[in-house]
């Protein structure tokens, strides 16, 4: 016998009998769906309970006119998932109710995987086909006025729960479509929250409690998934209720608390390849809005120039996000996305605009064990010759190790230095307390190092 195995071997078992039954009276009694409840499925004066009511009707209606017998738990299953799909976003709608997890990611038709606890996980949904998965998707953008397409075959859209979703499809995505959301909690996070997921230590929300009642500029950064838009909605909240924000982004995420906020999103041009709205438009335009503070969900691309202005030219207090490893890398990227409007600007005087315009970046990751934790709390202090001098107010502390569960129990932890822009707060009757900066020690590794 060949020590080899067949390759056939590898395949996945074809499904049995009984199975492939189920799933083409599956298919039968969702084309009959509907066929019989097309209509009514689009009619807005509808109650949900209606619908559900009606699809539930003619899906025994179905399975009784069909020779197959179905158990109780398997008719129970056939009804979920037909009203699901029927009404929701198909075998992934359970997921996107489920307030455990945070993000799903559907790589094609038969792969969908779910972040849980910060631990990605695959499930055992599955889509019918390319063009189960593509409805839904349709169904999705088409909520918020958008479209993909052959021509337009990327998109960023949200759920109406403020979800960020991202979905490609052919040409782009081989063996796709591809769909990508992002959840947010139906709940917003408070300070209290972060405390508690060990995100920051009370003395660290405190101090940047004071910086945002300061006005100072600050600059959220991290990698994707980090939970830079989370903390961007705490740090809003700080923000006092008497002034007026605008805020700027590719797909509404941002949820703030005050009362006085006006929110615009971008727009992607039309079938015509006409009509599209930036962020930079945006920015530029609310200018005009007489904002006290704006904020823009995240600048990558030229809109950095603009927010830059918008720092430097009285708008103090604005916040942003931005992707990078690190907030020195934070500086660079900032640079470079400057340049990328075009404006021939010297090396020095993009430098120049950059450590004028920012006072702060607070840089976010998530570690290996799922969590998110603010590892640096950074004051952009200036420049010394040709480059922008930062000096680390909080770090995190990773050479205390992790547990049993392999968590890390670290923590942000002062370096003992306080911040030159004390001065500035105390002019405002924002006092910070010596105790915010006590220097703590750091457990260094063998081999040296934080």
């Amino acid at each position: 016998m060949s020590q080899f195995t067949k390759w056939q071997d590898f395949q996945k078992p074809a499904a049995s009998g009984r199975a492939q039954q189920v799933e083409e009276l599956k298919l039968k009694v969702h084309a009959r769906v509907i066929e019989t409840l097309g209509p009514l499925l689009e009619d807005t004066n509808t109650s949900d309970a209606d619908l559900r009511r009606a699809i539930a009707d003619t899906i025994h209606k179905t399975i009784a006119e069909d020779a197959l017998v179905l158990s109780g738990t398997e008719r129970a299953e056939l009804v979920r998932e037909i009203t699901d799909d029927a009404l929701g976003y198909g075998p992934i709608d359970r997921f996107v109710k489920d307030p455990t997890i945070s993000e799903i990611m559907c790589n094609g038709p038969h792969d969908v995987f779910v972040e849980r606890d910060g631990r990605l996980v695959r499930s055992d949904a599955h889509f019918t086909d390319e063009n189960h998965l593509r409805r839904v998707i349709e169904r999705i953008v088409s909520e918020v006025g958008r479209r993909v397409d052959e021509s337009t075959p990327m998109v960023d859209a949200r759920l109406p729960d403020g979800s960020r979703v991202n979905a490609v499809v052919h040409p782009v995505a081989v063996g796709g479509p591809f769909l990508t959301i992002r959840k947010f909690s139906k709940v917003p996070l408070q300070i209290s929250d972060l405390i508690n997921f060990g995100t920051c230590t009370p003395a660290v929300a405190h101090f940047l409690d004071a910086c945002v009642r300061g006005r100072l500029n600050c600059i959220i950064s991290g990698g994707t998934g980090s939970g830079k838009t989370t903390l961007l909605n705490v740090l809003s909240s700080f923000v006092p209720p008497s002034e007026r924000v605008v805020t700027v982004e590719d797909a509404k995420e941002l949820r703030l608390q005050q009362e006085h906020v006006v929110a615009m999103e971008t727009r992607p041009p039309n079938i015509e390849g006409t009509g599209e709205v930036t962020i930079r438009d945006l920015v530029r335009n609310s200018l005009r809005m007489r904002p006290d503070r704006i904020i823009v969900g995240e600048c990558r691309g030229p809109e950095a120039l603009d927010m830059l202005q918008a720092m430097n030219t009285g708008h103090d207090g604005s916040l942003t996000t931005i992707h990078c490893n690190s907030p020195r890398d934070a500086l660079s990227r900032i640079e470079t996305l400057v340049l990328m409007a075009g404006l021939d600007i010297p090396a020095r005087g993009v430098k120049e605009q950059v450590s004028s315009a920012l006072d702060l970046i607070v840089h976010v990751s998530r570690l290996r064990d799922g969590t998110r934790r603010i590892t640096h709390v950074s004051e952009v202090a200036g420049m010394e010759g040709e480059t922008i001098v930062l000096q680390d107010l909080y770090l995190f502390d990773f050479g205390m190790g992790v547990d049993a569960d392999n968590k890390f129990v670290g923590r942000l932890k002062s370096t003992g230095i306080r911040p030159r822009f004390t001065d500035r707060l105390a002019d405002q009757g924002i006092r910070l307390e010596g105790e915010l900066f006590t220097l703590e020690p750091f457990v260094r590794r063998a081999g040296g190092g934080r």
